[in-house]
């Protein structure tokens, strides 16, 4: 049996639409966030949750967290049913969510962890173990004594990652972990979930926008949309149906003849060589290279494919998410 086992998960919520006029009440609507969801998890994976807004992958991870109650299916972490034994359940999981702090405003971070030792029932030595562990992993020492309030974003969810992982849980839950962090914070943090992954063999499911996150950490990549299922393998199986553009940046030394491109190829000038676009479908890149080759004494040449974002975003729109 897998670590987490989501069978059929459904959950709709009751909401009020704007109050048209002359009437006297406002109607209602049922959103179902979920439609029968179903999955599997095995311990120390590091799994990828994507999917559009309003797609129910925070729904998702509050009910396995136990935050709460689906209308139908079944959800099983590690031989517990969440919502039913919440706090047996409590002890082995980490939460973090990117636009949520869990840690008090307005005292030092150091504190907040004192009082996180205490609800968790950490023995000391453990605890101080484990603190200077992570504090150094996550370069936070010269924070410890900082109120949470006075802290960047960075400083803040590097503090939050601490936090879910005192009590060393066996799963780890991150949604939207690195929303408005900067290029340095977020290499930063991959470079840490790495770590603790490897390390500990945590089960991380991981929820983001943040199509870098996913090709840096995540083995197997989950699609939700609409409140299901549609896509569960690796991410490069997924990004290849969707790799419809090759982006080429060439450089020539001396004279170059004129270079005769398929259908379907557009050249333009750089300011230090040529950028040519191609469907590789349509074009194979053999034979692009073979007529770039053709045309003079390449000095050099980059072969990239679009950009991660831009295919999931293609995908998005072709299952009208």
């Amino acid at each position: 049996m897998s670590y987490i086992e989501v069978n059929d998960l459904k959950k709709n919520f009751v909401v009020k639409k704007k109050r048209e006029k002359g009437k006297l009440f406002r109607e209602k609507e049922t959103v179902k966030a979920l439609k029968g969801v179903s999955f599997s998890v095995d311990k120390g994976e590091l799994v990828g949750y994507i999917g559009p807004n309003g797609a129910g992958k925070s729904t998702t991870v509050k009910i396995l967290s136990g935050i709460l109650t689906p209308d139908g299916g079944s959800a099983n972490v590690g031989g517990i049913v969440p919502w039913e034994e919440r706090k047996a359940h409590v002890k082995n999981i980490g939460v973090v969510f990117g636009q949520r702090s869990q840690l008090w405003w307005d005292v030092p971070i150091i504190d907040s962890y004192s009082l996180l030792k205490d609800i968790y029932r950490i023995p000391q030595r453990d605890y101080e173990a484990r603190l200077k562990e992570l504090t150094e992993a996550l370069q936070l020492e010269e924070f410890m004594k900082t109120p949470l309030r006075l802290l960047s974003l960075g400083q803040r969810m590097r503090a939050e990652l601490c936090e879910s992982l005192l009590h060393r849980p066996e799963l780890l839950f991150l949604d939207e972990p690195t929303i408005g962090l900067d290029a340095v914070s977020k290499l930063s943090l991959r470079e840490f979930l790495k770590w603790e992954n490897k390390e500990y063999g945590t089960t991380i499911m991981l929820t983001t926008h943040d199509m870098e996150d996913i090709e840096a950490l995540c083995s197997r990549v989950m699609v939700l949309g609409h409140g299901q299922k549609l896509f569960d393998g690796k991410l490069n199986d997924l990004l290849e149906r969707y790799d419809t553009v090759r982006n080429v940046h060439i450089k020539y030394d001396g004279v170059v003849s004129d270079i005769k491109l398929p259908n379907g190829a557009t050249i333009a000038q750089a300011e230090d060589g040529i950028e040519i676009s191609y469907n590789p479908s349509e074009i194979p890149t053999s034979e692009l290279l073979s007529i770039l080759q053709s045309a003079g004494n390449i000095s050099e040449l980059t072969l990239q494919p679009e950009n991660t974002d831009h295919m999931i975003a293609a995908m998005y729109k072709e299952l009208d998410l």
